[in-house]
């Protein structure tokens, strides 16, 4: 495996629809935020962890960019990008959000499916680099694998999961495999957990704005200085 993904870098938009209910209406969701929040104002992107580019190759597309930043921690994915994005303007970097060093560069930070694969306090860090990466009143939106508050809660979505899988013609093997990844390869927070997180980070404003199956999508707008990364601590 060539990123932390359920598949490789070469494969990885063919199958994504076939394991995440209504992937395509997250980018919608996402666009209609921006689009609301920002109106046509020209604005500065980050798309951390951003696989193969698509979303990159939408929002030069689709909205008013002064600046494009993608950024993933695996060079496959990057290559992917490279290809992808060849005539459009944009900048890369090969980098994780835990190790990103931006400070109040971006009008708006996207994490689209990339932060559940980290551990608590790698999670922490990566999401106060996503606030520093802002500028002042700036909008950062993520989309995460997100836990249910119950262990009921918890099988009957894995179980709608796999029906779903199921429909799409993934094998009973597939779908047994991707089910075991729960809580192993990748670790979701439920929904109280997520908004403490961005509130920890900084940010004043939290909010759940779409969800759909496992996946529950957040923003949060820069106001104010966060507290040191020593601060933060304190409250684990």
């Amino acid at each position: 495996m060539d990123n932390t993904s359920a598949f490789n870098s070469n494969t990885y938009d063919e199958n994504i629809r076939k394991v995440i209910p209504m992937y395509d209406e997250i980018y919608e969701q996402i666009f209609d935020l921006i689009k609301t929040y920002f109106g046509d104002t020209s604005i500065a992107l980050l798309d951390t962890g951003c696989g193969t580019g698509s979303f990159g190759y939408r929002a030069r597309a689709e909205l008013n960019l002064s600046d494009l930043m993608l950024c993933d921690p695996s060079k496959d994915m990057m290559e992917c990008v490279r290809k992808k994005m060849l005539g459009k303007k944009y900048s890369s970097k090969c980098v994780g959000s835990q190790d990103m060093d931006f400070k109040n560069r971006f009008d708006v930070v996207t994490a689209i499916q990339s932060h559940h694969y980290f551990d608590k306090h790698t999670r922490e860090k990566a999401v106060m680099n996503c606030f520093d990466a802002l500028k002042e009143g700036g909008l950062f939106i993520c989309f995460e694998n997100t836990a249910p508050f119950s262990e009921t809660g918890k099988t009957i979505l894995l179980d709608r999961v796999e029906n779903f899988q199921l429909g799409q013609g993934r094998t009973e093997e597939e779908v047994k495999e991707h089910r075991a990844r729960y809580g192993k390869e990748y670790f979701p927070l439920n929904i109280k957990e997520h908004i403490e997180l961005l509130e920890r980070a900084g940010f004043k404003t939290a909010e759940v704005f779409w969800m759909s199956y496992m996946q529950c999508g957040f923003y949060a707008i820069k106001n104010g200085e966060r507290m040191t990364y020593g601060d933060l601590f304190k409250f684990l």
